[in-house]
């Protein structure tokens, strides 16, 4: 009683989240912000299964806070793995135990996705811990015998690596037949988006890189040839997917020698994956001759997405 009331004072508005933590909408997949974890390989698979440090890795990134968790490179089949210690995703015995940690991720309101691929020439390696180099007798000796690596051309994506296997169009037909069966193993797991890996050398970029495609039929040549595959596998996994389920591409935007892939095939690649139902391009580089010197500095990845 007796006092003057004093004006109201709005309070200030809060300032716009920062881009990164915006949410972002793909298709009907709502991502509560933008920050992503990349596939990032564990090499601690049990027969392309999952193990408990999978569940835990992951668990972390969706505890806390991240918009989207991508699983890491998962091989469409045995032959296509990095390593023996792989995730797959070539039988329906892959699908419970890929389910759990799903299950796990969502409820900590991540989103959740899975890379598949195929690994090519630099498949049959030993784990990183080990050297990363290509198995040989003593891991045979310890029940880890290498495999016979495939690729578009015998020219391995690693000098000094052995030579692959050129497909022939039958065991074309036969890789893309298994990644829209995983894809459809991704879909029955509960994945909310699938992320196809035509980077870093393996099966799907070598097609891309004319350093590895030597071929001289429909799958090889010039730019639209070296494509074809990896267009026809978009295509197929689009079809399979759901349509409220984005799907994503990793690319590496140009190769590690100057005379392959460069990023103005990376933008026409770009182009014709938007065509096919493509929504997103995940740019990386590399992985196909010798290591560029600007790898070196932070963010080099960024001019190129933003050229794309």
């Amino acid at each position: 009683r007796g006092r003057r009331a004093l004006p109201y004072s709005a309070p200030p508005a809060r300032p716009p989240l920062p881009a990164p933590l915006q949410p972002l909408r793909l298709r009907r997949l709502e991502l509560r912000n933008r920050l992503v974890v990349s596939p990032m390989c564990q090499y601690s698979a049990v027969d392309g299964l999952p193990q408990d440090h999978h569940l835990i890795h992951l668990g972390r990134f969706a505890m806390g806070g991240f918009g989207l968790v991508i699983l890491e490179a998962t091989a469409v089949a045995p032959e296509g793995r990095i390593t023996p210690g792989d995730l797959g995703l070539w039988s329906d015995e892959h699908i419970a135990p890929l389910a759990r940690i799903v299950t796990a991720l969502k409820a900590y309101g991540a989103a959740v996705g899975i890379q598949l691929g195929h690994a090519g020439s630099k498949a049959s390696a030993k784990r990183p811990w080990d050297g990363g180099s290509p198995l040989d007798e003593a891991d045979a000796a310890k029940g880890e015998p290498p495999w016979q690596t495939v690729g578009p051309s015998d020219r391995p994506a690693v000098e000094g690596w052995p030579a692959p296997a050129a497909l022939t169009r039958e065991e074309i037909a036969e890789v893309k037949a298994a990644f829209v069966a995983a894809a459809r193993r991704a879909v029955a797991a509960g994945f909310d988006t699938v992320e196809l890996h035509c980077a870093h050398g393996y099966l799907l970029n070598a097609f891309l890189s004319p350093l590895t495609n030597r071929r001289d039929d429909e799958y090889g040549g010039d730019l639209a040839g070296r494509m074809r595959l990896p267009l026809e596998i978009a295509r197929e996994l689009r079809a399979a997917l759901p349509d409220d389920r984005p799907l994503l591409v990793r690319v590496s935007a140009v190769d590690g020698d100057p005379a392959g892939t460069t990023v103005e095939d990376t933008v026409a690649f770009a182009r014709a994956l938007k065509e096919v139902g493509v929504d997103v391009v995940d740019c990386s580089s590399g992985g196909i001759g010798r290591r560029y010197a600007h790898t070196e500095a932070y963010g080099y990845q960024v001019p190129y997405a933003a050229r794309v």
